[in-house]
């Protein structure tokens, strides 16, 4: 579990890397995105990456790499 744990926080920072640095170009991937202003996708990003970060604390204190 703690492997598990370690591997999904390091995919939910690297998913979340495109919407910090380039949310304009996230826009042209999905139609319902391309509503959201640029500030909210940058955000959702840093929500993402900062999940991804504590999730990944977690599997390291329960034992993982």
């Amino acid at each position: 579990m703690d492997y598990f744990l370690c591997v999904l926080g390091m995919v939910c920072v690297i998913e979340a890397i495109p919407y910090i640095i380039f949310p304009h170009k996230m826009k042209e991937f999905a139609l319902y995105m391309q509503t959201l202003p640029e500030k909210t996708l940058q955000l959702i990003g840093i929500v993402v990456a900062f999940t991804g970060i504590g999730i990944l604390y977690l599997g390291r204190r329960l034992g993982g790499m």
